[in-house]
């Protein structure tokens, strides 16, 4: 049975993620757990532990996630992850034997993750890692 780990944050509604897992979930018996990170704009916020907006605002994104890909007919649960994305992912691992990763970044040069190399550092999980960009910018200007 295929296992996905799906990581995203504010792309995690992204025409380019549900199709990706609209395809690969497909009509194979498949489970798939997203892992959105608490992401905290602020660093003062980080530091000091105050997280309860970013817990909040990603709570929100992953309750509508998964609404629509029950709605595309993908049984998903998720969970809000630690706010460094490879941090929430090994926390995933550790109770959820995925058999591969799914990270989805915005487009260079307006993604963090891809400055901080969130997908090279995947690798070390030694599960297949596969990087989606969705550029929402775009799909607003498309819709």
């Amino acid at each position: 049975m295929r296992r996905l780990l799906v990581c995203a944050n504010e792309t995690l509604g992204g025409r380019a993620l549900l199709e990706e897992l609209s395809r690969r979930v497909g009509d194979d018996e498949a489970e798939v757990l997203v892992v959105c990170p608490a992401l905290n704009h602020s660093r003062f916020k980080h530091w000091t532990g105050d997280d309860g907006e970013a817990r909040r605002a990603a709570s929100e994104r992953l309750v509508a996630s998964l609404a629509t890909l029950a709605a595309l007919g993908i049984d998903a649960r998720g969970e809000i992850g630690d706010a460094d994305p490879i941090q929430a992912m090994d926390d995933a691992l550790r109770t959820w034997p995925a058999s591969e990763i799914v990270v989805s970044t915005h487009p260079p040069g307006r993604s963090l993750w891809l400055e901080q190399r969130v997908t090279e550092a995947a690798a070390r999980f030694r599960l297949p890692v596969t990087h989606i960009v969705v550029d929402l910018e775009a799909e607003l200007t498309t819709a």
